[in-house]
């Protein structure tokens, strides 16, 4: 049996406030893209050869300007989503992941976004067009108030269960 392919990989970016408070990254696409003025996490499709962790740490540097270096963390939100794609007429496999990105790192949206805003779990929450959205809000406020839990999802820069 063939396991199907990684279409999408979404990675949510977070950080804690030096005032202790949780805020998630959200970008808005650009006109002329499909859904434009959507909300969202870092969103791309994994290149030839590329892991879906590898795609995921590829997309957040090109869609934000972070490298490893801005980051503290890097999970696996352990989801798998599954949609219906109009243009191929067949489904797309989306995998996600977040990252808890340094609370002074500066981001630098490419041109596939026109703005950025820092928010809150319940305003990302009320933004939140897809329902896979609202599980991996769900799951980010999990990883930052339960470390002990958190450790068991945290990947290394290549991909692998840092608790292995």
């Amino acid at each position: 049996m063939s396991v199907p392919a990684v279409n999408i990989v979404e990675c949510w970016l977070f950080r804690v406030t030096t005032a202790g408070r949780l805020e998630v990254l959200l970008m808005r696409r650009s006109a002329g893209r499909i859904f434009p003025g959507l909300w969202q996490p870092v969103t791309g499709r994994p290149e030839a050869g590329e892991t879906a962790p590898g795609a995921a740490l590829r997309e957040v540097q090109e869609e934000t300007g972070l490298g490893w270096e801005h980051l503290e963390a890097f999970y696996t939100l352990d989801q798998v989503v599954q949609l219906y794609n109009l243009a191929r007429n067949g489904i797309s496999h989306l995998v996600l992941f977040a990252a808890r990105v340094r609370p002074d790192a500066e981001i630098a949206i490419s041109h596939e976004h026109d703005d950025l805003r820092w928010v809150e779990p319940d305003e990302a929450v009320r933004e939140a067009i897809w329902p896979a959205y609202r599980e991996s809000l769900a799951r980010i406020e999990r990883l930052v108030g339960e470390p002990g839990w958190a450790r068991w999802f945290e990947l290394d820069q290549e991909g692998r269960r840092a608790a292995g």
